[in-house]
This record gives C-alpha cells, sequence and structure tokens, in this order.
C-alpha cells in the first residue's frame, strides 16, 4: 500500500522529473492550468517590439470555463493561433511568467493554484490567475487599442507561495 503511494505521487508530480521534451502527449496537455492568459489578444509595437496585452479574449476562449470551445481545431478558426511547442516556448516572450510551460521550460516548479499541484481545477480561478470576469471577447469589440491592461503580466501577491 504504501509503495503505490509512492508510486502515484512521482507519477502526479511528473513536472519535477521530466524536460517538457520528454512528456507525454497528456503529460503536455495537463500542464497547462486554465488561466487563459495566453488566449488574449495582443499588439506589438512595430518600432520597439514591445507587446501589450489586451482584455480581449479570443474568440474561441469560453470566458467562463477559460478553455479553449475548439481546442483540437483552433487552427482552422484562427490562423494565427499560436500552439506551443517545446521548440517556441523560449521565444514566445508573451507567455505569462505564471504559464506552467515557461516555469518548466525555465526549471521552476508549478505554483500552488496549478491543477496539478492542488488537485482542484478552480484554484487558478480562486488565486486570481485566470481571465474570468476580466475579459471581453473579441466577438463583442473591434477597438483592441481602448483594451490595452498590464494585469497580465503580473502575478498576483496571493499566488505567491
Amino acid at each position: 500500500m504504501v509503495r503505490r503511494a509512492t508510486e502515484k505521487r512521482q507519477n502526479s508530480e511528473f513536472w519535477k522529473r521530466k524536460s517538457l521534451a520528454d512528456m507525454t502527449r497528456d503529460e503536455w496537455e495537463a500542464l497547462c492550468d486554465g488561466c487563459g492568459r495566453c488566449c488574449l489578444n495582443k499588439l506589438e509595437n512595430e518600432t520597439t517590439g514591445e507587446i501589450y496585452f489586451t482584455d480581449v479574449a479570443c474568440r474561441l476562449l469560453d470566458t467562463e470555463t477559460c478553455r479553449c470551445v475548439s481546442y483540437d481545431d483552433r487552427k482552422r478558426f484562427v490562423p494565427d493561433c499560436q500552439i506551443l511547442t517545446t521548440k517556441n516556448i523560449k521565444r514566445l516572450s508573451w507567455l505569462p511568467r505564471t504559464c506552467a510551460y515557461r516555469l518548466i521550460a525555465d526549471g521552476e516548479d508549478l505554483y500552488w493554484w496549478h491543477p496539478l499541484v492542488s488537485g482542484d481545477p478552480k484554484t487558478v480561478h480562486a488565486a486570481g490567475i485566470s481571465v474570468r470576469g476580466r475579459v471581453v471577447s473579441e466577438r463583442d469589440t473591434e477597438d483592441l487599442e481602448g483594451h490595452v491592461v498590464s494585469w497580465p503580466k503580473q502575478v498576483p501577491r496571493r499566488t505567491r507561495p
């Protein structure tokens, strides 16, 4: 009985033992905490390259669950959707500092509110990390410039260990 509990815990903490490249598809997908921050529309200053987040979510993001409503076909509906890979994680400077993919790529651990750590997918919302209640769908606005916000780049104090 003790051996099984230890094996189960080790399997559940795969992100501590494996690199992103060594993860199975299920493990890779489980890293997504469901915050929805990466699904926010961003603007880029063409001169400086600086990225500005908006509070306007991709039209495929369910703003209540913070999950893509057409995940498997998202590139078909949103051709410029950036699918995360082990090759592009480090190059995507706009990934939030709280993103599990970014954390693991940088050799850091997940935050306490991550569903893999807490065991509860609701903690990402309770900790104030998700976009729930803070965004509008791009279906409801065309004015991205009027929706620039800074909070997606920040880590709320209450989320830190």
